[in-house]
């Protein structure tokens, strides 16, 4: 690695030291409360009881697992009002508590270099901007740990539920577009990227890695727009890298270097980290370790209805409308079925419109209930014939959860 990847640069140690007296507030300002009043809870749907919710800048309260470094969860009901995940309601999620509080983003300077990297050179926002193509496309960005909180037996790791993933526009410039401009050798294996946070109390940079065929594929993107407007600092300001298809591990925030190498980038966040069981379901049995890794990759398919939630009641004899979302990792859903007798018959549920492959997908059903009880699921398909499980697999990392999921309701 290049002594300029290596080494944090000027641009990014000034930017953490200027910024280092806003962490303070930017992190710790939004417990502040009345103190005649309560802070606000949410409950979530498993064992952890009630969560703080917070307003963090240029969010509106959302669901605190950690404060340093900042792990913000999308209170579910948001998904239930459109396809689009409105910018101040995305999830956040941090690794590192040193992160930039505040940049200049037209001076922002991204680094291409490396051994495989015949003409590096040095790009900031206002050029990737102004002297490129841009590419525009709608694209999850999911956490790897969504839904972990509900893996049965429990996992270690943040206990989140089903928020910390969003549906956004994204609009930059394709990362084969200024690789290009550094002519890549036919000798290039890897692109490593980085970013402007990093450990301050022990640990690896967070550092990840793409095999170079990917990364040239024109999909992958450089982004400095978010649904219409720059994209807000907790999510990656000025410019973040768009993986889509991908869980966000690889969505790295605040990019400022980019490196063209000639072997397989093997730090920490790739290796030991963020790997799953190398198998067909990526899963073991509960309590084991598995024998051999990969590194995790690409979305499988998952739905969620989002019109209604574990016991909500509804009025037996009347029609219920009921909506939800549906996704995948690329290939574009094909279909989607929904029980109203815990998945002992299936009908097909209309899908809505199609903002592309790597988008939400609306889904809709009516169904007039009896009184009593009803365990509501649905369930997805690819249009290559991927589809949910309707038993939920198990690994020790809780990553990957894409079970058919089940909303009790009861009609009285």
């Amino acid at each position: 690695m290049s002594d300029n990847f290596q080494n944090k640069n000027n641009q990014r140690r000034q930017i953490l030291k200027g910024g280092a007296a806003l962490i303070g507030s930017a992190l710790v300002g939004p417990f502040a409360s009345d103190a005649q009043s309560e802070p606000a809870t949410v409950e979530l749907p498993f064992a952890n009881g009630k969560r703080l919710l917070a307003a963090y800048p240029e969010k509106r309260p959302l669901i605190v697992l950690t404060s340093r470094p900042p792990q913000l969860e999308t209170p579910f009901e948001v998904f239930n009002h459109g396809l689009i995940t409105p910018n101040d309601a995305f999830f956040v999620r941090y690794h590192h508590s040193a992160i930039p509080t505040s940049i200049d983003g037209d001076k922002h300077v991204i680094n291409i270099s490396g051994s495989a990297c015949a003409k590096p050179f040095q790009l900031t926002v206002a050029e990737l901007r102004s002297q490129f193509k841009p590419l525009e496309y709608i694209a999850v960005n999911q956490c790897s740990g969504n839904s972990r909180g509900h893996f049965n037996p429990r996992v270690t790791g943040g206990q989140l539920s089903n928020g910390a993933m969003g549906n956004a526009r994204w609009v930059g410039v394709p990362l084969k577009d200024v690789l290009a401009r550094a002519e890549i050798k036919d000798s290039a294996r890897q692109v490593v990227f980085n970013g402007l946070d990093f450990p301050i109390f022990g640990g690896g940079d967070f550092v990840k890695s793409l095999n170079v065929n990917h990364a040239m594929d024109g999909e992958v993107m450089l982004a400095y727009q978010m649904n219409g407007t720059d994209i807000p600092m907790l999510n990656g300001y000025p410019v973040k890298l768009i993986v889509p298809g991908y869980y966000g591990t690889y969505w790295i925030k605040h990019l400022s270097d980019i490196e063209v190498v000639e072997n397989d980038f093997e730090g920490f966040w790739m290796k030991p980290a963020y790997r799953i069981p190398d198998n067909d379901c990526a899963c073991v049995e509960p309590g084991k370790a598995p024998t051999a890794t990969k590194p995790i990759e690409r979305f499988t398919v998952r739905s969620f209805i989002t019109s209604h939630k574990n016991g909500d009641q509804l009025r037996a004899g009347r029609g219920v409308a009921v909506r939800g979302i549906a996704f995948d990792g690329g290939q574009g859903i094909r279909e989607v079925a929904f029980s109203i007798d815990g998945g002992q018959s299936w009908q097909p549920a209309k899908l809505g419109k199609d903002l592309g492959r790597y988008s939400f997908r609306e889904f809709t059903f009516n169904f007039t209930p009896a009184k009593g009880e009803h365990d509501l699921r649905t369930r997805a398909w690819t249009r290559s014939g991927q589809s949910q499980p309707l038993e939920a697999s198990w690994q020790p990392a809780g990553y990957m959860r894409h079970v058919v999921e089940s909303v009790a309701v009861s009609a009285v």
